[in-house]
């Protein structure tokens, strides 16, 4: 071979393997870190293949905790997130790490816990006091320790309850929520839950000690990530608004309704409305 056909051949290798470095890495797909409670409830595995389908987008789906999710977004390690943890998301926009941030859905904390109650949670007025009691008592308390949006909530009740939880009767461990609801049953312990999550697991052996207090509320947000200099991925913006397609959000309405006898969300996107 020529020298002149060697340098030819060079350099459509070098086309061809640029083109295929430009085909992976351009936006035809994008990286959501999300909750382990969203990938739980099995929402996500709802949705998603069909987001897919319709953009011609692959969704790299990571659950980790909210905290671990937004700094994951920081490093420009994930592309558009999907968390419940309002106060942290307020600071990771103000801190120009979002582009974009709009409400999803929500649902609601319960707190779970042996069927016979010993802390006597039912009684309680609200969330907080319900913690109280359980402290007052050294009633067993597992909590996800894990900086997630359900640990946040966890956090600011103990506050709001006046308590720092510590010793022997406070297990952390750090595990994601289904996990947690898990070793709560083997260790007849209360626990923070969204419902979702605990609806959708199957084998446990705690009850819902206390639900329906305003300090309960779960809200989950859409963020698209500022990646500096570089544009937002196209495939994390597209997914971000379909989220908030009026069919999508019908459907988030109506997620779990026949299996659980109710569903797992309420929409709240504003095209919704």
């Amino acid at each position: 071979m020529t020298p002149r056909c060697i340098v030819a051949l060079v350099t459509v290798i070098g086309a061809l393997l640029a083109g295929g470095c430009s085909g992976a890495d351009s936006s035809d797909e994008a990286i959501l870190a999300t909750t382990t409670s969203t990938q739980d409830s099995g929402l996500l595995d709802e949705l998603v293949p069909d987001f897919e389908e319709a953009f011609d987008c692959t969704i790299k789906t990571v659950a980790v905790g909210s905290g671990e999710a937004m700094e994951m977004g920081e490093k420009g390690d994930a592309d558009v997130l999907l968390v419940h943890s309002p106060a942290a998301e307020e600071e990771f926009m103000a801190g120009g790490h979002g582009v974009t941030r709009d409400p999803v859905m929500h649902n609601d904390f319960v707190i779970v816990g042996p069927e016979a109650d010993p802390a006597d949670v039912s009684e309680a007025a609200d969330a907080a006091d319900a913690l109280a009691r359980i402290a007052d008592q050294e009633a067993p308390f597992a909590s996800r320790g894990d900086d997630s949006g359900t640990h946040a909530k966890e956090l600011a009740l103990w506050e709001q309850a006046g308590v720092e939880p510590s010793g022997d009767w406070y297990l952390e461990t750090g595990q994601g929520m289904g996990e947690t609801l898990t070793i709560a049953g083997q260790k007849s312990a209360y626990t923070l839950t969204d419902r979702g999550t605990f609806l959708a697991t199957t084998g446990l052996t705690s009850a819902i000690a206390f639900e329906g207090s305003d300090d309960l509320q779960n809200y989950y947000h859409v963020i698209v990530v500022d990646r500096g200099e570089e544009e937002p991925v196209p495939c994390a913006d597209e997914f971000a608004t379909w989220l908030q397609d009026p069919e999508v959000q019908e459907r988030i309405a109506g997620f779990g309704a026949e299996e659980y006898g109710e569903p797992l969300f309420v929409p709240d996107a504003e095209a919704s409305e």
